[in-house]
């Protein structure tokens, strides 16, 4: 009795719990901050010693010369572009492949998984020359689909999945699907892709933002005269007379910061609440 009363309180934060989670909101605020104070001064002032630590007057300018120097605009459709696509298809493609890997019997299901996840320990470095050999012969050099294609799915996509859909989808509810006559699309439709959907929120965030900060592949494949994504871009801001504008380089940082920053603002309440949801068991 006393151990259901226990579980019924709501326990409250005290100070402690307050300044500590203020002290850590601070620290992880501060980089973001000081981007933006050093997207106000002049590349001189930036690294002078001490750094500024307070805003200030060519922000505006800085914006300007940015936005032009490299074309941002069509950096951050190209960026989207293919940060949606790839998250999309790792998503779909990751559900499907966890699903079959957590409640399908078929031949070889332990090993094909093991293999998956061995494919997470091979450096990507390791598959650039082959992959530049691929795009070339294909014409894709400088083209969004050299980029896209080669992250259609990810290992660690399918074996998340995998991991939430062995706890969170009963065997019983796919079972009772095909007693009913569904098919297999239907059942993906309707049992598994509604049980799945907060695993497949987060995944699609975290896969999201790994593509939009991707840089080493996107350099290699995209050029930043030709068709960039943010990241390519940014490689070629600030340079000229064989020096570099660190207060030009952070300012495009800072707009590349922002889209991201939007989404979360946007989506955060929805992903923990989905999050939340998904985690409560009868």
């Amino acid at each position: 009795m006393k151990l259901k009363q226990a579980a019924g309180r709501q326990h409250h934060a005290g100070p402690v719990t307050y300044v500590l989670l203020g002290l850590a909101a601070l620290v992880s605020l501060f980089p973001l901050y000081w981007n933006l104070v050093a997207a106000s001064h002049t590349g001189e002032r930036v690294v002078e010693a001490p750094a500024p630590l307070l805003p200030g007057p060519r922000l505006f300018e800085n914006l300007t010369f940015a936005w032009n120097q490299v074309d941002m605009g069509e950096a951050l459709i190209n960026t989207t572009i293919v940060a949606g696509l790839v998250a999309a298809s790792t998503v779909v493609f990751s559900t499907l492949a966890g699903f079959a890997f957590a409640k399908l019997p078929f031949r070889g299901r332990n090993v094909l998984l093991a293999l998956v996840v061995a494919t997470m320990t091979i450096p990507p470095q390791l598959s650039v020359i082959p992959l530049y050999q691929i795009i070339t012969d294909l014409g894709w050099v400088d083209q969004l689909q050299s980029v896209v294609l080669p992250s259609l799915v990810a290992a660690f996509g399918v074996f998340f999945m995998r991991q939430y859909l062995l706890e969170a989808l009963p065997i019983e509810l796919v079972e009772a699907a095909r007693m009913d006559g569904a098919h297999s699309l239907r059942i993906i439709w309707h049992v598994v892709f509604p049980v799945a959907r907060p695993a497949m929120a987060v995944l699609g965030m975290l896969i999201f933002v790994q593509a939009w900060n991707d840089f080493f592949w996107p350099f290699i494949a995209l050029t930043p005269d030709g068709n960039p994504t943010l990241q390519v871009a940014l490689a070629g801001l600030g340079s000229g007379n064989h020096t570099i504008n660190q207060a030009i380089v952070l300012t495009g940082a800072l707009i590349s910061t922002v889209p991201l920053l939007v989404v979360f603002a946007l989506l955060g309440k929805h992903i923990v609440g989905g999050i939340t949801s998904g985690a409560v068991k009868s």
